[in-house]
């Protein structure tokens, strides 16, 4: 038995801390200066955790973190060299900035190396609404973890648990650079989750489900997590193989926001200039039908990719990167802009809340408007080649006829072409999952193969 009495892990001083991340920062870029740097950047961090695990009413492991680090980059010339430190005492960030500077020094020059440019970076720092920050109690979040299981465990097809988590992290970062540039950013995170099986022997079935919030009070309850996990599970019993054949499928929306993240990776700067993508060229390329729109917007309130800045400092700004089922631009980062010609999209570190823009139809009339076809609710493997665009996962979900559910279906696999897929995409629903990065509803594909028995 672990114990879950220990003193609750206090909210740290926000101001406090980011100054002292502010003084660490500044101290790694004058000592770069110092020792030769014509410029530098420097990221410094502190991040506190809990997370519980618990399985069948008994706790497995409960963990506290307290991790603080610092990354440096320093150029001489075009050539670069990195460094990073897991604490933020001065003598070690002194040591850290000394090995970058060696790294630099022998390694190989390249031009699209340096700072982003200083005319992009951020100038105005909104308030996000991102730190919710509370206490990291051990007893409350072990109760939440229990509570959250205990509800899936009462419904009476459940056989089973996998386990259920509840976590709560705060984190405070700082980025700064020998152009005069200092960010600083704040950010917490709470999540639930809950796994459950059921039936015995080769029927046995395994799911899941799961709620992650900035805030702690936007969170369902633990109950709602377990009755959804139990739910989920109990309707996959029964489950049938199907004959391979090709026909319209339609992706739930956690499954769905993966092939947003696919056509991210493919127009993704290194992918780009590595000519390793099946989207080499495709800006200005009708993608998708011409309803099709995604949107990358940073400043949502309590979003959870929200921010006033990238990895670089350059200002996070609102964009479509498919319009009317155009391609208008691709993911950037300033290295990456550079090898291509191009300018950063201020995209260093990923797409800053990337939005399909729903339609007005819910799951079900989705369900209805598919006919016959297969709705997949899991994906699994990773057959998916961001150089081809091949596509090919297994997958499981449920078979629908006339509009209506009639079974569940597991072991089969979905194929396609990406292009073809994206092209073929006919409704996304207003059923949008919020919880990620990228957020999407269901999504019907108007024709697939599905391979079967």
């Amino acid at each position: 038995m672990i114990d879950t009495s220990m003193v609750a892990q206090a909210v740290p001083d926000r101001d406090q801390e980011l100054s002292s991340l502010t003084e660490s920062a500044q101290q790694a870029l004058d000592q770069a200066r110092h020792l030769g740097a014509q410029s530098a950047e420097v990221s410094a961090s502190i991040h506190y955790g809990l997370d519980v695990n618990v399985r069948m009413g008994e706790v497995e492991t409960l963990e506290h973190s307290r991790d603080r680090g610092l990354g440096i980059s320093v150029y001489i010339g075009n050539s670069k060299g990195h460094a990073t430190s897991g604490d933020l005492r001065p003598e070690t960030i002194r040591k850290c900035v000394e090995k970058a500077i060696d790294i630099a020094r022998f390694t190989q020059a390249d031009k699209c190396n340096g700072l982003a440019d200083v005319e992009r970076l951020a100038k105005q720092f909104p308030d996000l609404d991102l730190w919710h920050p509370q206490a990291l109690d051990a007893e409350l979040t072990t109760q939440r973890a229990l509570a959250c299981e205990a509800a899936g465990l009462e419904n009476p097809e459940i056989a089973n648990s996998d386990g259920a988590s509840a976590s709560s992290s705060f984190a405070l970062s700082v980025y700064a650079n020998s152009n005069g540039f200092i960010g600083r950013r704040d950010g917490t995170r709470f999540s639930q989750s809950c796994v459950l099986i059921a039936g015995e022997g080769e029927a046995m079935q395994r799911d899941y489900w799961y709620d992650s919030r900035r805030a702690f009070t936007d969170l369902e309850s633990v109950e709602e997590t377990g009755h959804e996990a139990a739910r989920r599970t109990a309707r996959r019993l029964g489950a049938r193989k199907i004959d391979t054949c090709e026909v319209p499928v339609l992706f739930a929306p956690e499954v769905a926001r993966g092939l947003a993240g696919h056509l991210v990776s493919a127009i993704s700067g290194a992918a780009l200039y590595r000519k390793s993508s099946f989207l080499q060229d495709a800006r200005g390329q009708q993608l998708f039908p011409a309803w099709m729109k995604m949107s990358e917007v940073p400043f949502i309130p309590r979003g959870p990719a929200s921010t006033a800045f990238d990895a670089e400092g350059v200002a996070s700004s609102e964009r479509d990167i498919i319009k009317d089922g155009v391609l208008t631009g691709f993911v950037l980062d300033s290295y990456s802009a550079r090898r291509l010609g191009l300018e950063t999209s201020g995209n260093a570190g990923g797409v800053h809340n990337l939005i399909v823009k729903p339609g007005r139809y819910s799951a079900a009339e989705l369900i209805k408007q598919m006919g016959t076809g297969l709705l997949v609710t899991e994906v699994m493997g990773q057959g998916v080649s961001i150089v081809t665009g091949d596509y090919s996962r297994g997958a499981g979900g449920f078979w629908v006829e006339n509009g209506e559910i009639q079974f569940p279906v597991d072991e089969v696999t979905i194929a396609g072409n990406l292009k073809d897929i994206f092209m073929n995409i006919e409704a996304v629903g207003s059923d949008v999952d919020d919880r990620a990065g990228i957020q999407s509803g269901s999504m019907l594909v108007g024709k697939m193969t599905v391979a079967g028995s």
